[in-house]
């Protein structure tokens, strides 16, 4: 954290370069009688603190005003306080001001600690606080030392370590050098810049050693001692050449040349990276070295985002990272503020202008809010309502909902001039598309902070539903490398489109050309059983990025026209009833869910876990396989329950029963005997039959009106989830091998609707539309009106529904069409003028959507022939590639 204070910046006494520039022992400082302003507070050999890490420094009081700070700094430890509100007052042992300071009695002698650190620079780790003859202990509260108004506390130095040498020496030598050029004395100004590589190589090597108690010690120093104040001061400084020496120094911290392994540092260096940009702030807030530092300093705090009591902020109390974080997030809500409205009337422009602000403000934005959360949470005051906080909360969360307030109407302004465009061409719009990824970043921020305020949540939602065009035009173009998950937490507000846009966004992303490739080399006659051997044995890893090559033995074609051939068969194989894997519901025969029976193959769970990964695969690959889950396996891979309502598809019989029974008459249930049923369920599997308790005790609990909603409910827990639970893990670890984070499966499946996943899985159940296929083909060594194009089209309309999907599969290896239709499809179709004789049967290249042609003498010649390659039988064996 900061421990100088922007003063020092503004006015540096030339006395105190004088003193800074003189070499330092590292046990102590000598009180400066010179300076009355400055208190120097001595330092002896001591143990090493393992609380926190060692830091010395020159020490700044300036005689702060105790009113003005304790209105600023106590504000996150008073809301919903019942504790008795005291002022008391610390004294310095080695003379100096007496400092006033405002708590509650239920205050830690921590948080005292960080007020004297904020009034006088003076890192908490070095100061020791003293009452009646007793040192305090940081963890204990001031009522636990009978602390009343008025008191007088001692503030003593706590003694100082030397485990850190080298690195004071290399510190106090930058700090010498900056000190005389500032006074311009002729010095070389690359000793700076050595300086700062060695301090840097340092703390490299202790990374290296895996050492990271000392390297973020040796980091903290630089802070500590200055040399970060030293280094901004020689950036103001107008003596030639200092102000270039520096940022060249500076920048070192921002990119350092670290190998992948030692990167880990620059997280490491967020104290050295605040400091840089609390200081260059006070400079000028348009300054690009300042610019760049805040750049650097979002970047870390992504990686962080929960700062408050981490090692990399000094274990910092979430109170004081509001305060070190909120002057940030004010200043850039303010320029995303600016940009919009620059935007209204300058989209293209000013949209690509906001790219780093936006980005900077969410990212100060989330640490922020987690500190403002752990603040205020656990006291039950979120969200919060403004009129409930007391004064001390205004200024810090009554600005922050001002700038929400703001960005939420300039963002609604901005989105319906959007709508304007979305509805012209794409051509028209591709400008401005690039630009709109910003809204949605921005959309991301006012999610985030409308947890934090009452009615906020609500402001947002209005917003999106008004201008849900607008929204859902912004989702399908927004980009892999976003974070867009906020968004289907409100799925009700997106479209299939969008919906399925960011769901596949969840795995990786396929590439067009592969560093290594997962070869697969399928016997026909073998197809399930040899997938299985290559899917289920590969590393997930080798099967990210979509680098499979699929080859079938005997046969010439490969590319991705195979592999969607082979995703369509191997998924017809593992759904086939006879392979006891899954069965079909009695009204649905494309829907499935896993069968209770299926342990009679001992490998059932391994194949599971297969079909996990070549469902998740064929999403992957966009290939719709013609299979559909049904609700009960669908809920269970969401992680939700199974009600009643759920499973009319997959049982309607079992439905029915359960229906009757929670509709029945009450006197009738429970007269005499009843229906004579307990809390027992009857299995029936490989033609045996047994009970099973529904609970313990079931057999000895009959079923009566009082407890038939608990009957029905466990019947339908062990009928549809129990028995399937084995394989229902196996598929779902499967398939969540393939995604990005294994720890999204759930979340992927809550963010669609059972019928989004259909379409995605099945494609259109609409039945193939000719003049839709006609719309989308083109033609090469012949024409549409040619009269074999008239025969072929004639011939395709007159051909059963089930005759069009073998043509297109053997043309295509597209068995069913996106939802979509032939638009959805990668590729436009194509018709060859095939230089085989007239007699030769039609042949496809299916990886380029082309089919080859003869010329036909007649249309009874070529009807015949398209009869023969549209037999089911033989539509997977003519393709080419």
């Amino acid at each position: 954290m900061s421990h100088l204070g922007t003063r020092t910046i503004d006015c540096v006494p030339q006395s105190l370069l004088d003193r800074i520039s003189s070499k330092r022992k590292l046990d102590e400082y000598d009180e400066d009688q010179e300076y009355p302003d400055l208190v120097y507070v001595k330092m002896k050999r001591d143990d090493f603190d393992a609380n926190y890490d060692v830091k010395t420094r020159v020490l700044d009081t300036n005689n702060q005003s105790v009113s003005s700070y304790t209105s600023s700094s106590s504000s996150t430890r008073c809301i919903g306080s019942s504790s008795k509100t005291l002022h008391f007052f610390v004294r310095n042992m080695s003379g100096g001001n007496t400092k006033v300071i405002h708590a509650n009695s239920d205050d830690t002698v921590e948080s005292v600690h960080e007020q004297i650190r904020k009034m006088t620079g003076i890192p908490v780790f070095e100061q020791g606080l003293i009452y009646r003859g007793k040192q305090l202990q940081m963890d204990k509260t001031l009522e636990d030392y009978s602390i009343q108004n008025d008191a007088q506390l001692q503030l003593v130095g706590r003694m100082r370590s030397t485990e850190y040498p080298k690195t004071w020496k290399v510190v106090n030598q930058l700090i010498s050098t900056i000190c005389s050029l500032c006074r311009g004395e002729r010095r070389c100004a690359n000793t700076v810049i050595g300086d700062v590589k060695i301090f840097i190589d340092m703390a490299s090597l202790f990374k290296i050693r895996k050492d990271n108690d000392v390297s973020f010690g040796h980091i903290q120093i630089f802070v500590s001692a200055g040399a970060a104040a030293a280094l901004v001061m020689m950036f103001v400084s107008p003596i030639a050449g200092n102000k270039e020496c520096a940022e060249e120094a500076i920048q070192l911290f921002l990119n350092p040349t670290l190998d992948t392994e030692t990167k880990e540092l620059q997280t490491h260096s967020v104290s050295i990276i605040l400091e840089f940009c609390k200081l260059l702030s006070k400079t000028s807030q348009d300054n690009p070295l300042y610019i760049s530092c805040r750049n650097t300093l979002g970047t870390m705090l992504e990686t962080i985002q929960v700062v408050h009591r981490s090692r990399c902020f000094s274990y910092a109390e979430a109170s004081v990272v509001i305060q070190e974080l909120f002057p940030f997030v004010s200043e850039l809500g303010r320029k995303v503020i600016k940009g919009l409205e620059s935007s209204i009337n300058s989209p293209q422009i000013a949209v690509m202008s906001l790219l780093g602000d936006v980005r900077d403000f969410n990212a100060f934005l989330i640490p922020l809010r987690n500190a403002i959360e752990d603040q205020l949470g656990g006291m039950g005051h979120l969200p919060i309502c403004l009129t409930d906080l007391r004064p001390c909360y205004i200024v810090e969360l009554g600005s922050l909902h001002v700038i929400f307030l703001e960005i939420l109407e300039k963002i609604d302004e901005c989105l319906k001039k959007m709508e304007i465009p979305v509805s012209k061409s794409t051509g028209e719009i591709d400008s401005l598309r690039s630009g709109w990824g910003q809204y949605l970043s921005i959309l991301k921020a006012l999610n985030t902070l409308s947890k934090l305020y009452k009615g906020a949540e609500e402001n947002v939602l209005s917003v999106l539903r008004s201008r849900q065009v607008a929204l859902n035009a912004l989702i399908r173009n927004a980009r892999r490398s976003e974070d867009h998950r906020w968004i289907l937490e409100h799925k009700d507000l997106t479209s299939f489109e969008s919906r399925r846009h960011l769901t596949l966004m969840l795995f990786p992303e396929l590439k067009d050309e592969y560093e290594h490739l997962f070869e697969m080399l399928i016997d026909r006659e073998h197809l399930l059983a040899e997938s299985f051997e290559y899917i289920s044995k590969a590393d997930a890893k080798d099967l990210h990025g979509g680098g499979l090559f699929m080859e079938f033995k005997n046969e010439e074609a490969t590319g991705p026209g195979v592999l969607r051939e082979w995703f369509c068969l191997v998924c017809q194989a593992i759904f086939n009833p006879q392979n006891a894997l899954f069965l079909p519901c009695e009204d649905d025969n494309r829907r499935f869910f896993p069968n209770p029976a299926s342990d009679v193959d001992p490998l059932h769970l391994e194949y599971f876990h297969f079909c996990g990964r070549i469902i998740a695969l064929s999403l992957v690959h966009k290939v719709q396989v013609g299979i559909v889950f049904d609700r009960t396996f669908f809920l269970q891979l969401a992680g939700g329950t199974v009600s009643l309502e759920d499973v009319r598809d997959a049982d309607p019989s079992f439905y029915s029963s359960c229906k009757k029974i929670l509709e029945m008459d009450t006197e009738l249930l429970d007269m005499d005997g009843g229906l004579g049923l307990t809390f027992v369920r009857d299995i029936e599997k490989l033609g045996s039959r047994k009970s099973e308790e529904l609970c313990p005790g079931g057999n000895n609990i009959a079923l009566n009106s009082s407890n038939r909603e608990e009957y029905v409910n466990l019947l339908i827990q062990h009928r549809f989830v129990n028995s399937v639970s084995n394989q229902v893990r196996e598929f779902a670890e499967g398939f969540s091998e393939i995604l990005c984070d294994a720890s999204m499966r759930e979340f992927f499946f809550r963010s669609l609707e059972l019928k989004d996943l259909d379409r995605m899985l099945h494609g259109s159940d609409r039945a193939i539309c000719v003049e839709d296929w006609k719309a989308h083909t083109e033609y090469n060594g012949c024409k549409e009106t040619d009269s074999q194009i008239i025969w072929f089209w004639k011939i395709v309309e007159g051909m059963s529904v089930e005759q069009q999907r073998v043509l297109l599969f053997f043309w295509t290896s597209v068995k069913y069409l996106p939802v979509e239709g032939f638009g959805g499809l990668q590729s436009r179709l194509y018709i060859y003028r095939a230089p085989e004789p007239h007699d030769r049967l039609p042949s496809a290249h299916t990886c380029f959507y082309r089919l080859c042609l003869p010329r036909y003498r007649s249309e009874a010649k070529m009807q015949e022939s398209l009869e023969i390659i549209t037999q089911e039988h033989l539509s997977c064996s003519f393709g080419i590639w």
